[in-house]
């Protein structure tokens, strides 16, 4: 009976340690603006930073400010993101094409100590037929706020400081970690290995101890 308690306690020790490696480490982000793109009805993370990107005309972007692990956990635009309504103002007009922005400056649970983020507004860019987002964004967000690696930082001002920087789980600067590419995080480094081992070792255990009651039942 006592070789059974102690299977019994190895196994739910076992179960104990799996269950801790399978849980998530202290959440943690990058405070930044996302990019995205209008399809239909539906917000799409871009593909490609907005100094890049070279929206058609009639097309509708969004610029999001939060606090994001990853491109999947990226929080969207909110509120209606309509073009007619967006570019009601703005005739269209020969050699130029026209763009609306969503501007999304987040919530004060995601803006930076001593910041307060601005309303969210819309803007129609009418500008070039090859310009980019970055310069439709210029052509109606100013001041636009870029670090050395092209990171867009801020947009009309916001915030007034501060660059993708990382944060913990209680929207502290948790270190100096960037979000990769033009506005977006690095990619996920992939599952888990605690759950593969933790099995691993239960199976392990699990033999010893109906090993360890057999041998004891018999001797």
């Amino acid at each position: 009976m006592t070789a059974v308690r102690r299977a019994t306690g190895l196994l739910v020790a076992a179960f104990a340690l799996v269950a801790g490696a399978a849980l998530p480490a202290h959440a943690t982000g990058y405070r930044y603006w996302s990019f995205w793109e209008r399809s239909g009805d539906h917000w799409t993370y871009a593909t490609e930073g907005p100094s890049t990107a070279r929206p058609g005309d009639g097309a509708v972007q969004g610029f999001r400010f939060a606090v994001s692990a990853d491109s999947a956990d990226a929080t969207r635009p909110r509120g209606t993101a309509d073009f007619a309504t967006i570019c009601a103002g703005t005739p269209a007009k020969p050699g130029t094409k026209r763009v609306a922005l969503v501007l999304d400056f987040g919530t004060p649970a995601d803006a930076p100590s001593g910041e307060r983020p601005p309303a969210r507004r819309t803007a129609c860019a009418r500008v070039a037929p090859d310009a980019t987002a970055a310069e439709a964004l210029a052509a109606t967000a100013k001041p636009l706020r870029y670090d050395t690696n092209a990171l867009l930082c801020a947009i009309a001002g916001y915030p007034r400081k501060g660059c993708g920087e990382q944060v913990s789980g209680g929207g502290q600067p948790a270190g100096d970690g960037k979000p990769a590419g033009g506005g977006k995080t690095g990619q996920d480094d992939g599952p888990s290995l605690g759950l593969p081992i933790g099995a691993g070792v239960i199976a392990v255990l699990a033999g010893a101890a109906v090993w360890q009651a057999r041998r004891r039942r018999h001797v």
